[in-house]
Parts: C-alpha cells; structure tokens; sequence
C-alpha cells in the first residue's frame, strides 16, 4: 500500500456525515462514525472528530482494513489499538471503533446514536418490539459490548446471516451498503421505521427554576425534553437508575442524578447536570459540549418511551470500563 488514493466518493460520504452530524435526533457531539473501503483501506472518522465537520476539516484516517480483520482473528494482536493500523501521518487516532467498520464486507458503513433507535435498543425484550418495526430490513442485533473487539466481534457473527444492520443494544444503529447513496437510503429508511413519537409536553416555569440556584448553574432552556422528564417520578426513575449508553457516560458519568435540599450542587464534584423533581431540570453554566448534546439526548430518548417501559442498564462494571478507558479520556479531552 505504498500509494494512498481517497475513494472517488469520499466527498460524498463526507456530505453525508455532514448532514446526519449535524442532526441532533441521529448524532450527538463526537458521537457516530463512518467509513468506506477501497482496495484494502478503510477511510473512517478520526477519534473525537465531529461528523459535522466533515466537509470542513480532514476527518477521515486511512487504515489497513485487512491488517485490523487479521488481528480479530488472532489473539495475539490487539485489535484495541486502532492506532496501529494508520496508515499515512495525519497525526490523527482512527476511530475506537475502526475494528466494527473492519468486520463489514460492505464497502460504506455508518454508525448512529439516532434517538428512535435507542428509544427501542434500551427496553427489556427490544428484539421482540424491533421485529414489529424491521420486517422488511434484513436485521439483526447484539446485546452490549464495549466498544472496540469486543463489539466488532460480537457483530461478525450476526453479519454472517446476511444482516446489512445491526441495532447495538444500549449503544445504537449501524448500515452498511456498497455506496453511499445506498447507505443514506437505508439509514433514513430505518430511522423512520423505528419512529418513536416524542410524548406531549407540559408548561416549565424556566424563570422560577433558574432563581435562587448555586454560582455556575442554569436552568435549561425552557423547551429541553429533560425538564418534561422531571415532571414524572417515573421518568425520574428511568433516569437515575443508571447508564443506557455508552456516550451518555463518557460526557455525563453515570446515570442522572436528582438535586435534593442536602446537595446544593456546589461541590467540585457535583455531576455537569441535575434533575430537579417537579420543576425542571438544570446544568453547569460550563458544561462540554458534549455533555450538553447528551444531556438533551437523554431527554429525547426518554420522552419517547412510555411510563411503564422497562429498561435495560449498563452494569456497574460496564461503566467503569467506560470511564477507565484511555481511548474514551483521548476523545473526552478533544470535546472538553
């Protein structure tokens, strides 16, 4: 590979990961990727990267796509390191999920966070309520892995039933397809399949909530879906009872937490947001970016679900790999 030629069509998936990255209802922050393969190299989005930038910045790393699908298969390399598979000195770390992109024989793959999705990938018995939503799609799903080999190798064997999408349980949607253009239709096409309407909103006092809060705190804007979640206990408990997806711990930590009179939100360690239970809901003034796009992810996705719904949360161990991981704090600090 002593040549590295862009695909024809790089552009256009740049277009495309354009467009859905700036689309708050299928990506948020440095959340998602893409990529597309050419005689042995996969093109994927650079770790911590914006999809939204697409066309603005260089954000696509080339890497050995045969090399990374050889070392799944062997135990002795580390598939884990998506760096050592660059090709090129771009300076820039391929995507913690290069090795997921690798497994597909499709040349284009496009990885989401799409709402609709998760409202169905994080419920107890999601199979069953996605079957009713795919029939005409050639699907399948895997249950939680971390991100990376893990993952990648979870996939590989639900692919190899013909499978051109696979719903990531607790995590999202990916498609794959020979061109872009396929790939767009198909994404498109199954987000709406898996519309998930979002459920009616009530009237916040945004003024009364942000009145009397500790130095460094607002009140969320007075439209934000989390302040709807606030109102109902059960929502409430949806929200804090744990993890649903890997981002939302990454920017946010662990699950939600609810403001009490004994938590003046005015410690070091206080979380980037507060549930405030009947009144709304409310953020740090400095918040990320990132932390912002998925605290408004988790209120898109949790008032499209209804009250009863049982869910699906990550382990405790599952969220510590998450917040341990030196790829995760490599893509955190390039969103601070």
């Amino acid at each position: 590979m002593s040549e590295l030629k862009e695909p024809v069509d790089l552009a256009a998936l740049a277009e495309l990961s354009a467009r859905i990255g700036s689309n708050p209802d299928i990506i948020q922050a440095a959340g998602g990727n893409t990529s597309i393969k050419e005689n042995g190299v996969m093109w994927i989005k650079a770790s911590g990267t914006l999809l939204a930038e697409a066309q603005q910045k260089d954000i696509f790393v080339p890497v050995d796509a045969t090399a990374m699908r050889m070392a799944l298969a062997d135990p002795d390399q580390d598939a884990d390191q998506p760096i050592n598979f660059a090709l090129g000195q771009s300076g820039l770390r391929p995507s913690i999920e290069t090795s997921l992109h690798a497994v597909f024989d499709q040349r284009v793959v496009v990885h989401v966070h799409c709402v609709n999705t998760l409202s169905w990938a994080i419920q107890q018995g999601s199979d069953e309520l996605l079957a009713t939503k795919l029939l005409n799609f050639k699907w399948a799903s895997v249950g939680y892995c971390k991100p990376g080999a893990m993952l990648a190798s979870a996939v590989s064997h639900v692919i190899d039933t013909g499978a051109e999408i696979v719903i990531l349980k607790n995590h999202g949607l990916i498609v794959a397809a020979e061109t872009v253009h396929a790939a767009e239709t198909l994404l498109f096409d199954v987000i709406a399949s898996l519309e998930a309407p979002m459920r009616p909103f009530c009237t916040i006092d945004v003024e009364a909530l942000g009145k009397g809060l500790p130095k460094g705190w607002e009140a969320l804007d007075k439209d934000h879906p989390l302040h709807q979640v606030a109102l109902s206990p059960a929502r409430i408990t949806h929200a804090t009872t744990g993890s649903l997806y890997p981002d939302h711990v990454i920017f946010c930590g662990i699950g939600a937490q609810i403001l009490t009179d004994d938590d003046p939100a005015a410690t070091q360690e206080a979380p980037p947001f507060y549930i405030v239970p009947d009144r709304g809901a409310i953020i740090q003034c400095d918040a990320s970016q990132g932390a912002k796009a998925l605290v408004r992810c988790l209120g898109d996705v949790l008032m499209r679900l209804d009250e009863d719904a049982v869910l699906e949360y990550l382990s405790d161990e599952q969220n510590y790999q998450l917040l341990d991981w030196d790829a995760e704090k490599y893509r955190q600090k390039l969103n601070a």
